[in-house]
C-alpha cells in the first residue's frame, strides 16, 4: 500500500514520434470510451498541464458465499495520466472496496430458509480501506478473509488488465485515429 494506504501501480509508457497534443487526444477519445456508464467519470481534463484523472468502475470482482453472508466486491479505481511528448506517466490506485454484503444469504443461509420457508436476507452496502483487509491487516476487519482474499487478486488482475490496455492505446492510438478520411 502506498502512503495513503491505496493499492497503486505507476507505469511509464514511451511514445517515440508522438506528440504530446496527439497523446492527449488519444487518451480523452479511449478514457471516454472506456468509462461510458454513470459510475465512471472523467475528473481533470487539463490540456495545457498534460493530465487527465478519471474514475472508474469495475464491478463483481469477487464474489464469496461464507456461512453466514454473501459477498460481492467492486472497484471503483483512480486513474491519472500525466503527458510529456512521447511518453505518458500513469497511475492506477484503488483505494477502498466497495461490498455489497448480503447478511443472510451465505451458504447456512440458504439451508435455513429452505428449512423455514422465511427470507431473512438483507443487503448492506459496506466501504472496506484495504488496510483493513487482508493480506493488508493480519486480522481482516470485516471478518471476511476469503473474500478480501480473492478481492486482493482480482483487483491486481484488472490492474493490470487496465494498464496493457492504457499502454497500448499509447503506443498505437485508437481505431480510426490517424487514417486519412
Amino acid at each position: 500500500l502506498d502512503k495513503n494506504n491505496a493499492l497503486t501501480y505507476i507505469q511509464i509508457v514511451e511514445a517515440p514520434g508522438r506528440t504530446a497534443a496527439q497523446l492527449y487526444t488519444t487518451l480523452n477519445y479511449w478514457f471516454t470510451a472506456t468509462f461510458n456508464d454513470a459510475n465512471s467519470t472523467i475528473k481533470l481534463n487539463d490540456k495545457e498541464g498534460g493530465c487527465i484523472i478519471a474514475q472508474g468502475s469495475v464491478e463483481g470482482i469477487a464474489t464469496h458465499s461464507g456461512g453466514s453472508n454473501k459477498y460481492n466486491v467492486s472497484i471503483r479505481p483512480i486513474i491519472r495520466v500525466d503527458i510529456k511528448e512521447g511518453k505518458c506517466r500513469v497511475t492506477y490506485s484503488i483505494q477502498a472496496y466497495n461490498v455489497i454484503k448480503t447478511v443472510g444469504g451465505g451458504i447456512m443461509g440458504q439451508i435455513n430458509k429452505g428449512l423455514s420457508g422465511a427470507n431473512a436476507e438483507k443487503e448492506v452496502n459496506e466501504t472496506w480501506p484495504l488496510d483493513q483487509t487482508y493480506p493488508f491487516a493480519e486480522k481482516d476487519a470485516f471478518g471476511a478473509k476469503k473474500t478480501s482474499s480473492k478481492a486482493c487478486i482480482m483487483a491486481y488482475s484488472y490492474s493490470q488488465v487496465m494498464m496493457d490496455k492504457i499502454e497500448a492505446a499509447i503506443k498505437e492510438g485508437m481505431v480510426g485515429e490517424d487514417s486519412d478520411w
